[in-house]
């Protein structure tokens, strides 16, 4: 089939499901329900043809029908709230109160703007004599009859995953009535949802700004934070919170993950640990604090914990992907026969969600490598980078403009007529590259050091540059780098010591410290700018086993161009370009440390790391192994054992099928080390 073809069907497609909602409006039923089961032969997943199948059913009293055709729809959809609000009326027509009161429930949990289902509610609860449950459901019918359509409209879109639409039809309101409270608030979520933190974060606390006492406002807004990395800012909301507030588990959850993010993991376990003592909780709620005690007891090394952890989050929910992912995850981790039998069990039930999916898919893909059954776990890897490819928005040619852009702006004249720029520190050392290019391993190198602090992979220098970009920002044609250019010597100050400021609270008090976010690669330009006398080292690797080691990995967030071969080969040929215009205006500014040196001669590598940095040699750091620190990265388990060759050419295993990642790569083969 063409493109024109599959284009011209699903036009078709479209315009027969509006057929049917014109029959469904015109209250013919039984056509409605003819076409509708027509389509659903033909598009068996579509949300909106089982949804009005069921309506129609409902409709003509065919209930038992209207509820079989919402358990397949459920399958699919399992958060369409419409859905539960349509079992719910199937209910209510077979006089189960209690069974439409937990459909409703489930309708109003996904989407709390249902003012029929609300007030449905309210009737139901009144008529089996729950009056708090009456005071519930009367609150929100009356605050939803103080909102305007379009913000009921628009939330109840986006809360059943109609972004776009829920964007368009509030922003249009907006421009129409200026500020408004829900729908700034409601823009804000749309904004998070799609990663726009920043927009997100100011309308938020504009909203807050006007109206301090609303709490699901300072909610979203401490949430906002965590995800722009603000730890402590976030913390500040979520403890305004409690006050009001002190046993709410949302609120304590939250409280937990900035304790994680400010790196104590051992206070994040115990606060995660209170959580799961306070009684029976959803499944779902339970695994989760199952594997955020896990991931903390990873981060400190704490392997053996870490595991049971991970196997009760798997065994409370067992298409939990996530769970069995971090299992696989800890790469020195081997997969049981029973927890590969559950994997696939879980991958291939067709109501198993997209996310647990392409996280089973990456689990089985390591659990099959383990096995050295290498043709099912690369068809496993396929599958998984497949299914997260889908749901990402990366575009490469914008990594690309900004390399040309890099290049265009960062000149030698523009460096040379602001030199001594910016704070004269030697404190940062930034550790830059590709994802799966050792760069933990050098990062644990240099924390066994008496005077180095490791700390994470700090997202300040990507969040400057979101801030540089500016609101609204337009990605063909972008300020930063350009902006840079019109910046003054008082503004990179500026920068550097908020830097500083901000970073500290990672820090116990040694001299230097690391920061390991491998993207800044792209800012080396802004980091001299700001520090021209902290140490920038690029961690290298061969590309072939680079791009393969990060085609079996799934990110926790972020690095959306490892999802596909064409993807993580431009993106490294991007990176190599990049590199050596920076070696080119900044001669000498980066040291080069490629991967297999240091797995060939250690000691020298490690000589010649310190001595860039200026720091004296030091035995630890040859027994990087043994140094006990928090380590965040997917490498945390490797970088605790002795250095091995082994996983160097381990790609090879798997070279029959890498042909296109090979030629994809072209000269990039050769000139990787120039």
């Amino acid at each position: 089939m063409t493109a024109a073809q599959a284009a011209d069907g699903r036009t078709r497609i479209e315009t027969d499901v509006e057929q049917v909602r014109s029959l469904v409006k015109e209250h013919r039923f039984e056509a409605a329900v003819a076409l509708a089961a027509r389509l659903e032969a033909e598009v068996p997943q579509n949300r909106d043809v089982l949804y009005l199948l069921a309506l129609a059913q409902r409709q003509l009293r065919r209930l038992d029908e209207a509820l079989a055709t919402l358990d397949r729809l459920a399958v699919h959809h399992p958060r369409f709230s419409r859905l539960y609000q349509e079992r719910g009326h199937c209910y209510v027509a077979l006089k189960d109160a209690a069974r439409a009161i937990e459909a409703y429930g489930q309708a109003v949990e996904i989407n709390a703007a249902l003012p029929a289902t609300w007030s449905m509610l309210e009737g139901l609860y009144r008529l089996v004599g729950d009056a708090k449950g009456v005071e519930f459901a009367a609150t929100h019918v009356a605050k939803l009859r103080g909102l305007p359509p379009p913000v009921i409209a628009a939330t109840s879109l986006f809360c059943d995953g109609e972004v776009a639409a829920a964007e368009k039809t509030i922003r249009a309101f907006l421009l129409e009535h200026g500020d408004h409270i829900e729908a700034m608030r409601l823009l804000a979520r749309i904004g998070s949802a799609l990663e726009v933190y920043d927009d997100a974060e100011l309308l938020l606390a504009a909203v807050l700004a006007r109206a301090p006492d609303y709490v699901a406002a300072r909610h979203d807004y401490a949430c906002v934070l965590l995800d722009r990395h603000k730890y402590r800012e976030a913390r500040a909301q979520i403890e305004q919170l409690l006050k009001a507030d002190p046993g709410n588990r949302v609120y304590r959850t939250l409280h937990a993950s900035t304790t994680v993010g400010l790196g104590d993991h051992d206070g994040a376990i115990r606060e995660y640990r209170e959580l799961l003592a306070e009684g029976v909780r959803p499944p779902r709620e339970t695994a989760e604090l199952h594997l955020s005690i896990a991931h903390s007891l990873k981060t400190l090394g704490r392997s053996r914990e870490a595991i049971d952890e991970y196997r009760r989050a798997a065994a409370t929910r067992p298409d939990f992907g996530d769970a069995y992912w971090s299992l696989a995850n800890l790469k020195t981790y081997r997969i049981t026969d029973a927890e590969l039998a559950a994997l696939e069990a879980a991958e291939s039930a067709p109501q198993t969600a997209r996310v647990d999916r392409y996280n089973l898919c990456f689990a089985l893909g390591k659990a099959y490598e383990d096995r050295q059954d290498y043709a099912t776990s690369w068809r496993y890897y396929v599958r998984g980078n497949a299914l997260k490819r889908a749901e990402s928005r990366y575009r490469p040619e914008l990594i690309e403009l900004n390399t040309r852009n890099q290049r265009r702006v960062c000149t030698p004249d523009f460096f040379a007529a602001r030199e001594g720029w910016g704070v004269a520190t030697d404190e940062p050392v930034f550790i830059v590259g590709l994802p799966r290019s050792g760069s933990t391993l050098i990062e644990q190198i240099l924390a066994s050091h008496s005077q180095v602090e490791g700390t994470q992979e700090l997202a300040d220098i990507p969040r400057l540059v979101l801030d540089l970009q500016g609101r609204d920002p337009d990605l063909d044609n972008p300020r930063y780098p350009g902006v840079l250019k019109s910046l003054e010597r008082a503004d990179f100050e500026r920068f550097a010591s908020k830097y500083l400021d901000d970073t500290r609270i990672y820090r116990s008090g040694r001299p230097r410290f690391i920061d390991k976010m491998p993207n800044n690669f792209r800012h080396i330009g802004l980091i001299h700018l700001m520090f021209p006398k902290a140490r920038i080292i690029d961690a290298r690797r061969e590309p072939m086993a680079c791009c393969f080691g990060n085609l079996k990995q799934l990110f926790a967030r972020g690095q959306e161009f490892t999802y596909s071969i064409e993807d993580i080969a431009r993106y490294y040929r991007t990176y190599l370009e990049l590199m050596a215009h920076w070696d080119t205006v900044l001669p000498g500014r980066v040291l080069r440390v490629m991967h297999e040196d240091v797995v060939d001669d250690l000691e020298s590598s490690v000589r010649r790391i310190l001595d860039y940095c200026g720091l004296a040699f030091e035995p630890a750091c040859l027994e990087f192994h043994r140094t006990e620190r928090s380590v965040r990265t997917a490498s945390s388990e490797q970088v605790r054992q002795p250095i091995y060759r082994e996983g160097l050419d381990h790609w090879r295993r798997y070279e029959a099928w890498l042909g296109p990642l090979r030629e994809a790569l072209g000269d990039a083969l050769e000139r990787y080390r120039d």
